[in-house]
């Protein structure tokens, strides 16, 4: 059957046997959240329409394509389940489903998630029976409560500046995996570059042998074994050292045995650190020449409509000279970090903490148990050299943010669950404790821009907008979000003809051509890196979201302008590099 999003969603951890199942579901939206006591959970009657997952309803590619809130929605699908599947163990995985999500089999419950941006798996094994069955996802969603983490999803009824249409429900993924009784549950690679070791910590349901093998290009370079008494440590010698690095990904497959499970997944060898104010790669300084990637398409919202589209959002930042992303107010789905990975981009991991109410001690609840599934998750990734779980903590709705023990919080358990990453406790403002100072700064003034920072360099002193409310001590200094340019309405400027005519929303004043629009990138750009004490930066952003058009491309993806011309700029050796 043809069917949306076919590949496999997760490379590092792949099993031969595993079902996608993606493609046409029952569907109905819930504006009571009154299905329990209908017994939707049965999923047999109430369904009025048909949806395609891994598509929001909000989309066009779900076929629903409903943009309204929508309080609740329920999705039904009938599986296939044969005795030899009931002999193991059988895994419902999703990708994502936005926000509070439960799963029923034949209408029993078999777990619930909270969390809209990470993956979840729940053990359905004891309510299936042989043959047909009923699977139901339900799912609640509310962007206005001041309790969920929504990113840049509108709590509007329309969209507006820099917040776009809503996802509910599933964005990612649904497969099912069919595991012996007793098998690997999750692991992850930490590199040991000194060394030349690989070393894999996971768990595992039952007690045995683990082994893992290492290989590169095809040829073994390692393997070893040990026992697992439901942990286990594995340091695996590598006689072949091929560092991951910028633009080369050098990646080793691995593959893990326990008893009769069988994992396919893959590792990079790299360190990522600081020396100084320098962002060090392999003990070499390297400057970060980021860009904005929000993670929207304008057909699938958060959805990329194929794997395609993925490679290419990183294909086309490489156009353009740049070396990342910040992936901005979004948790990217494992398969764009795959292939970050495999192509030697640099990312940022972040999580969608607009829309949270800081002030309110239930907040704690809601954050701290999805980002540790997201740093779990994906720590593993090479390509991910950082994590910045919150971005620009405004006060919200007159409540002045006053929890700073939170950001403190999540900033030393990030670094006591992955101590090998620097973390960004809150991107621009306001920082409480972070191993990097970073600022937003979108004056358009290119002189006064970088006069802003001359101090920095010569004095070790930083001129910060929000000084009143956070204090500069000295860490390594990141400009992760300058620029914004738009261009202004009825630019016909030769490289105009692809780009869209009307400037809804972008920063400051709009370039009235696009020679201006280079000339106000080269002056903003070389502000920083002729500046040898900031180590990086990040411009917004490579692409228009809905109104927001201050992209290097359009919505679409097409260049607005000869992007070698941005390249040029880029691609200039830094002040801070070696």
């Amino acid at each position: 059957m043809n069917i949306p999003r076919p590949e496999h969603p997760n490379p590092q951890s792949v099993r031969e046997r595993w079902e996608n199942l993606n493609g046409e579901w029952d569907f109905t939206i819930d504006m009571a959240k009154s299905g329990r006591w209908r017994d939707l959970k049965l999923g047999t009657e109430g369904y009025d329409r048909k949806i395609i997952v891994p598509f929001c309803p909000e989309s066009d590619l779900s076929g629903v394509g409903v943009k309204d809130f929508m309080p609740a929605v329920w999705y039904s699908r009938k599986i296939e389940i044969s005795a030899t599947d009931l002999t193991g163990r059988v895994l419902l995985n999703v990708g994502a489903c936005d926000w509070l999500c439960e799963v029923y089999v034949n209408g029993a419950s078999c777990g619930v998630h909270k969390g809209g941006y990470s993956s979840f798996r729940f053990d359905i094994t004891d309510k299936l029976t042989e043959g047909e069955n009923t699977l139901v996802i339900y799912a609640e969603d509310d962007t206005r409560s001041g309790l969920q983490a929504s990113g840049k999803q509108s709590m509007w009824h329309a969209s507006h500046g820099c917040f776009y249409t809503r996802t509910t429900g599933i964005w990612q993924t649904v497969w099912l995996e069919f595991v012996p009784r007793d098998y690997i549950k999750s692991f992850y690679v930490t590199a040991d570059t000194d060394n030349s070791i690989a070393v894999i910590t996971g768990t595992t349901v039952g007690c045995g042998k683990v082994c893992a093998t290492a290989l590169y290009e095809g040829k073994e370079v390692g393997s070893a074994c040990t026992t697992s008494h439901g942990n286990f440590v594995i340091s695996l010698p590598l006689s072949e050292l091929h560092l991951w690095e910028i633009g080369c990904g050098r990646l080793y497959d691995l593959k893990l045995t326990f008893g009769d499970d069988a994992v396919q997944s893959y590792f990079g060898m790299r360190t990522v650190g600081f020396d100084g104010m320098k962002f060090l790669l392999n003990g070499k300084s390297v400057f970060q020449r980021l860009v904005l990637d929000q993670g929207f398409y304008p057909d699938g919202i958060y959805t990329a409509p194929t794997e395609e589209a993925l490679i290419k959002d990183i294909q086309i930042s490489l156009d353009c000279g740049f070396n990342g992303a910040r992936l901005h107010e979004k948790a990217f789905e494992p398969l764009f970090l795959y292939h970050a990975d495999k192509m030697g981009y640099l990312v940022w991991g972040e999580y969608a903490n607009w829309g949270l109410n800081y002030s309110d001690p239930a907040v704690t609840d809601t954050v701290l148990p999805e980002w540790l599934e997201l740093v779990e998750r994906d720590r593993s990734h090479p390509a991910l050299i950082g994590w910045c779980p919150f971005n620009e903590t405004w006060d919200y709705e007159g409540h002045k943010r006053q929890r700073n023990a939170l950001l403190a919080a999540i900033y030393y358990t990030t670094k006591a669950v992955d101590p090998t990453r620097p973390c960004i406790d809150t991107s621009g403002n306001f920082h409480v404790v972070t191993d990097i100072f970073d600022v937003h700064n979108y004056n358009q003034d290119p002189k006064a821009f970088k006069e802003t920072y001359l101090p920095l360099e010569t004095e070790g002193k930083l001129i910060d907008n929000h000084a009143k409310r956070q204090v500069y001590r000295g860490e390594p200094v990141f400009m992760s979000e300058y620029g914004g340019i738009g261009l202004a309405e009825g630019c016909t400027d030769e490289y105009a003809a692809t780009a869209n005519k009307t400037t809804t929303w972008s920063y400051g004043k709009a370039a009235t051509c696009i020679a201006e629009y280079v000339d106000r990138y080269r002056d903003l750009t070389d502000a920083m890196l002729d500046n040898s004490a900031i180590f990086g930066f990040c411009y917004t952003q490579l692409y228009d979201v809905e109104q927001e058009k201050n992209g290097i491309y359009t919505y679409d993806r097409r260049p607005k302008l000869d992007v070698s011309r941005i390249k040029e700029i880029n691609e200039r050796k830094a002040a801070i590099e070696d």
